[in-house]
């Protein structure tokens, strides 16, 4: 006699299944090198939408094949090329000089060459001294003063058409490039299009309505100076109703939309008119959250203009952003064609069309960003643009209708139902920790194992073994895990009255089980969706196709609405299919900002020492592990009933052994020639105001690193110069610290004297109950220097220069208890500064017994870009995979450190 079969809750969820079988009738279906493949397949077919999205550019067009109307790379490539072999031209410097008088006359050239119905006008712009105090990023707790900046403004509007002139679209870059590199990608690129650009503009503009105005600003690596500058004192400045920003975060590539906002106008005509739109909302959401320590000038534009934009920037090689390696030889062929072609089709649009954004700053656009846009491209043909309110309409919609449907689905399957969620879910969470554990491991071992805490940065694809091989292993550990215990349940369900059950219904329990956790992942998806429309994240798209498209798959293939059927295995089409578009969609977004986070781990360590060795390597591999959790959660299940997991864990193992195996024998360096270790070589003159007396100068160079890791091999080149290596001396360089570094008092006493070291001199002291001091700041030779003010004294300050008030007496942030003036001018800027300092009636000072240690009132570093010989024989020493690094913080090669303490 037959024994009864109990009816599954999936079935009576509605799953199809099928009719009930003989004892032993029952085999699963796909062998171990079945479920390796698809394994396989889905690597490759997400590293295919990668390369189709970001690494296919457009063929590069000369002079004659663009036509005078059309945008030439070869043209651009001239500029661009021009400006490079100025070598680097930070502000301040002759080469900067000479970079602006090009461009200068390159624009006088356009404005020659320009169709006889168009006005050119072009500017050669000087900036007044000034200071912008911007809220959020980077600048928080600053002030920024400059001075005696220079910058090229090109506006272009049709000869006939007066009112053209009062509207008009901007589009900004920078001129300067930090002092460690000749700037090919950061923004020379961006220099060159615009220039041929503005060539191509120049012969349509008789048919605008509305004017182009093209800014080449200076200052933008000292802190975004110059687009403040421009918006805040130009005579154009209020014709302005939209800009367009370029930017580099690397050398080439597609430069794509990661800023767009808060007016969807920009978004909307550039995906309509795009021969190639490239832009990814999650980039926006990375961006704005504050994970990414950057800034450029749109902040500037959007926080102090209240202006809508969008913001594009190039994002090939992250890794040598700032450095020595940030040349012409890595700009791949057909990066700036991709950029001017979609650039050109754009600003030909907006200039003809009838409406641009007319509101600037205040509630307005604060209302408008609750209906900004959210985008992003497929394969970078097509472009999707739509609302924040559809989006948050749609997420509605389709979480609604998930809960009713596993409401429903748990009503009819009853308690057995909702144990069987309970547990599916206790498996995801299984895969989550096992994943993550290993990934974290692996990052705990490898500064212990190589020569480099992050030996990956040169060759990125190793950390698919390092990092993607162990979470891999460890997700279907953990999930199995989870697979095992919902066996065991439902083992328990199906045979409680039977002692000894046939193959064929022991299978049943394995195909139960399954499908459990393959509804566990969307589940998993469902409640990343419901807090990502809570939160109003652009990105959550991703959530929403990750969760619908497998879901229809899983109904259309597998459910049924019979209630007598029993389960049955998951066919792969399911998988295939539920599987096609969420890759297409996300996985190349996903490569890419993977690779970029990578590449950010060459200035990881923003204060050298000051971060554990491993933190980087954990962070890199928890998003690894997060990547692998959230896009394999549909595959895993149909693992584990097949006996394909000892052969998928051998594998990874394998290719975890062959990654680690290349790292710690240093067959794959972590640097090279063109991937360089981030350093500071500086030398420092450090000197101590106290009680109106200086004290004696102390020389010495110090040899610090952005990139996680000792600097034992880097010294080794520098034998003979006396270079000790330790945590023992911290250096407080205003604007960050050195916690580990290599120091050398070995004469340093050459490149300098003590007429070029600031000054800090109390002119007057008022004490009393509003006590105010007045203090003299020479800067002496110095154009570029950072001063903090410990705010746990002074209430408040106003600075004045050059017979000015540079910096009025208001309300001021500040950042774990100092504010920081970082001034940067150009030349000839004034160098002899009085700072009044307004104290609290209560400060630390009063408190504080006299004697007591206490924080220095004043702190400042002035920088020198200077190389003295001490230092040049440390460069020329140091391996040629290092590469000084530069940024709006960071010290030229020679700094003066002054601190200041003031009597009670």
């Amino acid at each position: 006699m037959r024994r009864a079969v109990p009816v599954s809750s999936s079935a009576a969820a509605g799953d199809a299944a099928s009719p009930p079988l003989r004892a032993g009738g029952v085999r699963s279906r796909g062998s171990p090198s079945l479920w390796l493949g698809l394994l396989l397949v889905l690597v490759h077919a997400s590293w295919l939408v990668h390369r189709v999205q970001y690494d296919s550019l457009p063929p590069p067009l000369d002079a004659d094949q663009a036509g005078k109307r059309g945008f030439s790379e070869l043209s651009a490539l001239e500029h661009a090329r021009a400006l490079t072999d100025l070598g680097p031209h930070p502000l301040g410097s002759d080469a900067l000089d000479r970079a602006v008088q090009y461009v200068l006359a390159s624009a006088k050239r356009i404005k020659e060459s320009a169709h006889w119905e168009v006005d050119v006008q072009v500017d050669h712009f000087l900036a007044k001294p000034g200071f912008s105090r911007l809220i959020g990023g980077l600048f928080k707790g600053r002030t920024l003063v400059y001075s005696t900046l220079q910058h090229v403004v090109l506006r272009i509007s049709p000869k006939y058409l007066p009112e053209a002139d009062e509207n008009a679209i901007l589009v900004s870059s920078h001129v300067d490039t930090v002092f460690s590199t000749e700037g090919a990608g950061d923004c020379s690129s961006c220099v060159a299009v615009m220039l041929e650009l503005a060539r191509g503009v120049s012969q349509w503009a008789h048919g605008f309505k509305h004017s182009i105005i093209f800014l080449f600003n200076t200052g933008e690596e000292e802190g975004l100076t110059g687009a403040h500058s421009f918006i805040t004192q130009h005579k154009w400045k209020d014709t302005v109703r939209f800009i367009v920003d370029l930017e580099a975060m690397g050398v080439g590539g597609k430069s794509s939309i990661f800023q767009s906002g808060p007016d969807p106008w920009g978004i909307d005509n550039f995906a309509a008119v795009a021969k190639y739109p490239s832009g990814q909302i999650i980039a926006q959401d990375i961006f704005r959250s504050g994970m990414l320590k950057s800034a450029t000038d749109f902040q500037v534009y959007e926080e102090v203009a209240g202006l809508s934009g969008l913001d594009f920037a190039y994002g090939d090689y992250s890794a040598v952003y700032h450095t020595k390696n940030d040349k012409m030889k890595l700009l791949k062929a057909g990066s700036l064609q991709h950029l001017g072609e979609n650039m050109l089709a754009f600003l030909l649009k907006g200039a003809t069309s009838l409406y641009l954004p007319e509101l600037r700053g205040g509630k307005a656009v604060g209302e408008m960003s609750k209906n900004q846009s959210i985008f992003f491209d497929i394969l970078g043909s097509y472009m999707v643009v739509y609302r924040q309110n559809f989006a948050t309409m749609l997420y509605n919609s389709v979480i609604m209708q998930t809960l009713l449907l596993w409401i429903a689905s748990l009503i009819m399957g009853g308690s057995s139902a909702a144990k069987s969620l309970c547990l599916s879910c206790l498996g995801t969470l299984f895969m989550w920790f096992f994943s993550l554990s290993l990934s974290i491991l692996v990052a705990f071992l490898l500064p212990l194992m190589c020569s480099s805490p992050v030996p990956y940065i040169a060759h990125p694809w190793l950390v698919v073994g390092l990092f993607g091989a162990p979470a891999l292993i460890g997700a279907l550990s953990g999930q199995h895990l989870g697979y095992q215990v919902l066996q065991k349940y439902w083992y328990n369900v199906y045979f409680a009255r039977f002692s000894h059950p046939s193959p064929g219904e022991i299978e049943l329990v394995k195909w139960e089980a399954q499908r459990w956790l393959f509804k566990a992942g969307l589940c998993q998806w469902f409640v990343i969706l419901i807090l990502g429309n809570y939160f109003k994240v652009g990105s959550s798209y991703l959530a929403l196709i990750w969760l619908v498209s497998p879901a229809f798959a899983y109904g259309l293939i597998e459910a049924t609405l019979s209630p007598m059927r029993l389960p049955k295995q998951l066919k792969v089409v399911t998988l295939v299919l539920g599987m096609v578009l969420p890759v297409l969609i996300s996985a190349g977004s996903v490569i890419r900002l993977l690779g970029t986070l990578i590449a950010i781990m060459v200035r990881f360590d923003r204060n050298p020492g000051g971060t554990p060795e491993w933190l980087g390597n954990a962070v890199v591999g928890s998003c690894v592990a997060a990547v692998v959790c959230l896009g394999f959660v549909y595959l895993l299940p149909y693992i584990h009933p097949s006996g394909g997991k000892k052969s998928i864990i051998m594998v990874n193992l394998a290719l975890f052994v062959l990654a680690l195996a290349s790292v710690t024998t240093n067959l794959l360096p972590p640097f090279n020639d063109d991937i360089a270790r981030a350093m500071n070589v500086l030398h420092v003159v450090e000197v101590t105001n106290k009680h109106g007396g200086l004290q004696n100068p102390v020389s010495y160079v110090s040899l610090s690193s952005l990139t996680p890791g000792k600097l034992t091999k880097e010294v080794k080149n520098l034998h003979g110069e006396g270079f000790i290596c330790g945590e023992g001396r911290i250096v407080d360089l205003v604007t960050f610290t050195i916690h580990y570094g290599c120091t050398s008092f070995d004469n340093s006493e050459a490149g300098w004297s003590e007429s070029e070291i600031p000054t800090m001199r109390v002119e007057s002291d008022t004490k009393g109950n509003d006590r105010v001091t007045v203090v003299s700041i020479d800067a002496r030779i110095s154009t570029r220097w950072f001063l903090a003010i410990n705010t746990k004294e002074i209430q408040n300050f106003k600075l004045e220069g050059a017979s000015r008030e540079l910096v009025p007496r208001s309300d001021k942030s500040d950042v774990d208890g100092w504010h920081i003036i970082q001034y940067s001018g150009g030349k000839d800027s004034p160098t002899v500064f009085s700072l009044t300092l307004f104290w609290f009636r209560n400060g630390t000072y009063s408190s504080q017994e006299a004697g007591e240690p206490h924080s220095p009132l004043l702190k400042l570093r002035t920088d020198v870009n200077r190389v003295t010989p001490k230092v040049a024989r440390a460069i020329e020493k140091l391996p040629s995979w290092c590469s000084i690094f530069g940024k709006s913080t960071s010290p030229f090669t020679l700094s003066f450190l002054n601190t200041l303490e003031v009597d009670l």
